[in-house]
């Protein structure tokens, strides 16, 4: 539904805003390739972005593997452009993505993640996905990393993400608000992220933003039927603290006797 949606989307997509072109890394999520993020690299030619995939195959090497060498990559197209760079990373890639801005935050203009679960690794169907695609024992995150990788990072950022996810814990994607931080939901799965045209609207619109004139994304009259409309009784803007304080006994208790509570309380997040 998504990719017929995305064609039949197309020509107000073309209308989407524009701004100063610069380059824009694509990252794709765990298991995928840059195929998989064709369609969000498209857009963001038209719109006149220098815009590369990551160039490094299947996203299925061990944490943080990839941090060393997108990191070269982003600070190289950096230097060689004058430019700082945009980073959109989908799922795992939103996490590479916000750890590469960590580290080299004056290359990075911005990061845009999509169905990233930074807020809480554990909350996601990532054991048997990994296990399927690797082979190989899922180890989980130390408490020390999850924790790191939580806290926010030190350039704008947007969390897009949606309540039907499927494969990750949406409360898990969420940022805490403030500052250049903000969390955007829209109504798609969380493999029709890359997709779904509303969610490429809203990384057109955050890219399009000149550099120091950062506002909270407010769709116009004219696309607010894409969204989800404003519910006072949801609790997105809870704060990322309080939210990770509901999804963390799921999701890292470990004990032999608690194993179908946790898969249960994991499900109970992914709805």
């Amino acid at each position: 539904m998504d990719i017929a949606g995305l064609f039949a989307a197309a020509p107000l997509l073309a209308t989407a805003p524009r701004g100063e072109p610069h380059p824009v890394v694509v990252l794709p999520g765990l298991g995928a390739d840059d195929r998989s993020t064709i369609a969000i690299r498209g857009v963001l030619k038209t719109l006149g972005y220098q815009v590369y995939g990551w160039g490094r195959g299947r996203n299925v090497r061990a944490p943080d593997s990839d941090l060393s060498a997108m990191a070269t990559q982003v600070a190289k197209l950096r230097e060689d452009s004058g430019l700082k760079v945009s980073l959109v990373g989908w799922s795992r890639g939103g996490i590479i993505a916000r750890e590469v801005a960590r580290q080299i935050p004056d290359a990075v203009r911005m990061v845009i993640t999509l169905g990233s679960p930074f807020a809480a690794l554990g909350a996601s169907n990532v054991r048997a996905i990994w296990r399927l695609l690797t082979g190989q024992k899922y180890e989980p995150p130390t408490p020390e990393r999850v924790s790191r990788l939580a806290k926010p990072i030190p350039v704008p950022s947007t969390s897009i993400y949606t309540r039907a996810d499927g494969v990750v814990a949406w409360r898990a994607c969420l940022e805490e608000v403030g500052g250049q931080r903000e969390n955007v939901e829209v109504n798609t799965t969380h493999i029709g992220l890359g997709f779904h045209a509303p969610a490429l609207w809203v990384i057109a619109d955050r890219l399009a933003q000149s550099p120091g004139m950062w506002k909270p994304f407010h769709p116009s009259p004219m696309i607010a039927p894409w969204f989800p409309r404003a519910d006072p009784l949801k609790n997105d803007h809870m704060p990322a603290a309080a939210m990770r304080r509901l999804i963390r006994p799921a999701a890292v208790s470990s004990a032999p006797s608690n194993r179908r509570a946790r898969g249960a309380g994991i499900v109970s997040l992914l709805n």
